[in-house]
C-alpha cells in the first residue's frame, strides 16, 4: 500500500509531476503530461502498479527532508547505524523530455543502499520490455520508451531494475530517468549535475520575482512554487491538482480526476499570482483561454484538458484498488458536461483584474468576453450544478447568482474603462445587474436563519457565501454578511475548520454522491479572510497560523483535511488550497486594508429583504 497523502512531496517540470513518499518511493508519475497514463501508480494501488524505491537497505533508519531553499529540489537525509546519506530528487523544467533525476550523496560513514525501478505502463496495467541500449537501460511499451542512465550495476528481476550499492563520504551516485518516444532512445541525456544546477537556477530566479513582503515570506514562496508547478508550460493552462482519485474520505467513493484546467479554479491561482507580481503566468493563461475559446466561441466550456481539448470522458480503472482501498479510481471528469453558471463571472472578474493591473487586452479578448457575457445573459435564470459540481439535482445556487452579478458588473466596468460608447447596451446591462442583485437579496437571504443560504428556498449554509464581499457585492460590515459569517462559523465548522456544506443534513444528500468528506482547506482560508474583513484581525491571524500548521513537512496541502485523525484528504497538492494560502497571507499582511468592498450597490447596503428565502 502507498503512504498516507500527507507523506508525499512534489517534484515537477511544468509538464508533469511526480510524488515522492517519505519512504523514498516515487509512487506517482504520469508521462509525458500531467494527464497522461501513469507509469508509477502505486499511489492508487501498490508496488505492482509501478514504483521507484530508493532508500538505505537497513530496516532501522530515520529520515528528514526539505526543499532546498527557494526551489522544488527535494532533499532527504537518511540516518542509519552505519552513517548518513542524502538523496536529492528533482524534475528538470525546460528539459527536452520529462526527466527525473535522483542523486545519492554520502555524508558520513558507509551506507548500503538499494533501489527497485518498476515502471508499469497504462496506470499500472502493462509491463514494458526491458533491454540495454549502449550505456542506457531502456523499457519499451508500444510507442513509449523509458530510458535510465546510472553507474550502478542494475539487473532485471521480476520485470524491474534492481540494484544494491554502497555510498561513502563524498561519493555521488546519480540516476537520470527520462521519457521519450521509442524511436528516440539514443537521444543524449543531460548530466545529473547539469540538471541540478539548471533546476535550482530556474526555481530561484522565478520565485524571487515575487513582490510579497510580510511575515510569511517562506510560506508564500513555497505555495507559489507549488502553483507554478501546476501550470502546463506548453500552453499556459493551469491544473486543479497533480493527481487523480485521492479520496475525500478514506475508503469512500468521492474520488475525482483533477488533472485538468477548470476555469474557475484557475482564476483563484491567477489571483495569487497577480497579488504577488507574477503577471506573466496570468497573461499566458489568458492567451491560452482566448485561443481555446476562439475554436468554438459559441460554446465556451467550464473546463478543458491542459491542451485545450474539451472531450474529457470519465471512466473507471477497475484494476486499481484505489488509495487505501478507496474505489473507484477515475480518469476523466464528467463535470466537464455540467452547467456551472458561476464560471463566466469568475473569468470576467480575473480579466478585469488583469486590466486593472495595466496589462493591455489580447487582440481577440473582446470576442472571449462577449462569448462569456452571452452565456450569462442566456442562462443566469436557470438552475445549475454550482461551484461544488453537485451530481444531484440542479439548484438556483446563490454563488452562481452572485457570480452572474460579478460578470455583468465587470463587463460594464470593462466598457467604461475602454471608453466603449454603447449607451443602449450599457443601460441594458445596468438594468440586468440591478435585477440580479435584487433577486439575490430577496431570494437568497433567509430571514429565519439570518443568513444567506446555499440556494434559493434552502435553509442550508454554504461556505462559498464567504466570498460575497470579496467580489464587491456587499461590504464586510453589512449586518447580513456579519450574520452569515457567524452562522457559517457556528454551524459549518468542525474543530474550527470549515466544511463546504453539510453533505447530508438528515433530510437529503445535497450533492448526489454517497459518503462524507473532510473539512475543505480553501474555505477555511476564506473564513480567515472574512474574519479579517469584519475587523476580527486577531481571530483571522490565529486561524491562518493554524492552517499553516496543517501543511505537511515540506509545505504541501491537499484539498481537504480530517481534523480528528490529522490526515490530508483529496487530491494533492491542491491549487485551491495553496492559492487561498497566498491570497490570505497577502490580505493579512497589508498594512492598511479597506473593510468595505469595491463598487458596492448603494441600494443594497441597508435594505433587509421583506420575505424569507
Amino acid at each position: 500500500m502507498s503512504q498516507q497523502i500527507q507523506d508525499y512531496a512534489l517534484i515537477g517540470d511544468l509538464r508533469t509531476a511526480a510524488l515522492v513518499g517519505s519512504d523514498g518511493a516515487i509512487d506517482w508519475l504520469s508521462v509525458p503530461r500531467f494527464d497522461s497514463p501513469a507509469i508509477y501508480a502505486a499511489l492508487l494501488g501498490d508496488s505492482r502498479h509501478g514504483q521507484w524505491t530508493l532508500a538505505p537497505a537497513a530496516s532501522l533508519r530515520s529520515s528528514q527532508r526539505r526543499y532546498r531553499t527557494d526551489t522544488l529540489i527535494l532533499e532527504t537525509d537518511w540516518t542509519t547505524a552505519e552513517g548518513l546519506v542524502r538523496v536529492t530528487d528533482l524534475m528538470v523544467p525546460g528539459a527536452a523530455t520529462p526527466t527525473v533525476v535522483r542523486v545519492v550523496e554520502g555524508i558520513s560513514g558507509t551506507v548500503a543502499m538499494r533501489t527497485r525501478i518498476a515502471p508499469r505502463m497504462g496506470y499500472g496495467r502493462r509491463t514494458p520490455r526491458f533491454r540495454r541500449s549502449k550505456k542506457q537501460l531502456v523499457a519499451v511499451s508500444g510507442g513509449h520508451a523509458l530510458s535510465l542512465s546510472t553507474d550502478v550495476d542494475l539487473c532485471v528481476v521480476d520485470a524491474s531494475w534492481m540494484g544494491h550499492f554502497v555510498v561513502g563520504p563524498g561519493q555521488r551516485i546519480c540516476f537520470t530517468f527520462s521519457y521519450m518516444s521509442a524511436s528516440d532512445v539514443q537521444q543524449p541525456i543531460q548530466s545529473a549535475d547539469t540538471a541540478v544546477e539548471a533546476t535550482a537556477a530556474f526555481w530561484t530566479e522565478w520565485v524571487n520575482r515575487a513582490t510579497y513582503s510580510g511575515p510569511w515570506t517562506s510560506e508564500v514562496k513555497q505555495s507559489l512554487m507549488i502553483l507554478k508547478a501546476l501550470t502546463f508550460a506548453p500552453t499556459g493552462s493551469i491544473l486543479a491538482a497533480a493527481t487523480t482519485s485521492l479520496p475525500e474520505t478514506l475508503g469512500g467513493s468521492r474520488n475525482w480526476d483533477y488533472r485538468y484546467s477548470w476555469l474557475r479554479d484557475a482564476t483563484f491561482t491567477l489571483r495569487a499570482f497577480l497579488a504577488t507580481g507574477h503577471v506573466d503566468e496570468v497573461v499566458a493563461w489568458r492567451d491560452w483561454l482566448v485561443r481555446t475559446v476562439l475554436d468554438n466561441p459559441s460554446e465556451p466550456r467550464i473546463m478543458y484538458a491542459i491542451d485545450g481539448a474539451s472531450h474529457l470522458p470519465e471512466e473507471i480503472l477497475y484494476w486499481l484498488p484505489g488509495h487505501a482501498g478507496s474505489a473507484p479510481v477515475r480518469i476523466g471528469n464528467e463535470a466537464a458536461k455540467q452547467q456551472q453558471n458561476d464560471v463566466w463571472g469568475e473569468v470576467l472578474d480575473i480579466l478585469a483584474e488583469l486590466r486593472d493591473a495595466g496589462v493591455p487586452n489580447h487582440p481577440d479578448q473582446a470576442i472571449l468576453e462577449q462569448a462569456l457575457l452571452v452565456q450569462i445573459q442566456a442562462h443566469w435564470r436557470e438552475p445549475d450544478h454550482g461551484l461544488w459540481e453537485v451530481r444531484g439535482p440542479r439548484r438556483h445556487f446563490l454563488h452562481s447568482k452572485l457570480l452572474t452579478w460579478v460578470g455583468i458588473d465587470r463587463a460594464i466596468r470593462g466598457h467604461e474603462s475602454l471608453g466603449i460608447e454603447e449607451p443602449q447596451q450599457l443601460a441594458s446591462l445596468s438594468c440586468l445587474r440591478h435585477t440580479v442583485a435584487r433577486e439575490i437579496v430577496d431570494r437568497g437571504y433567509h430571514v429565519g436563519l439570518k443568513a444567506f443560504t446555499q440556494s434559493y428556498g434552502s435553509a442550508r449554509l454554504d461556505a462559498s457565501i464567504l466570498l460575497m464581499p470579496r467580489y464587491g457585492f456587499l461590504p464586510w460590515h453589512d449586518d447580513r454578511v456579519i450574520a452569515t459569517v457567524d452562522a457559517i462559523e457556528r454551524d459549518l465548522t468542525c474543530h474550527g475548520l470549515v466544511r463546504r456544506y453539510l453533505v447530508d443534513d438528515g433530510v437529503e444528500n445535497v450533492d448526489g454522491v454517497p459518503g462524507g468528506e473532510g473539512t475543505f482547506l480553501a474555505t477555511s482560508f476564506w473564513l480567515a479572510d472574512a474574519l479579517h474583513g469584519m475587523g476580527r484581525t486577531d481571530d483571522a491571524a490565529a486561524l491562518f497560523e493554524r492552517l499553516l500548521g496543517l501543511r505537511n513537512d515540506v509545505g504541501l496541502l491537499s484539498e481537504e483535511y480530517d481534523p480528528v485523525t490529522g490526515d490530508h484528504l483529496g487530491n494533492t497538492p491542491q491549487a485551491f488550497s495553496h492559492a487561498a494560502l497566498v491570497t490570505t497571507a497577502v490580505t493579512l499582511s497589508a498594512s492598511s486594508a479597506s473593510t468595505s468592498a469595491r463598487d458596492v450597490q448603494p441600494d443594497l447596503q441597508q435594505k433587509t429583504p421583506t420575505k424569507a428565502a
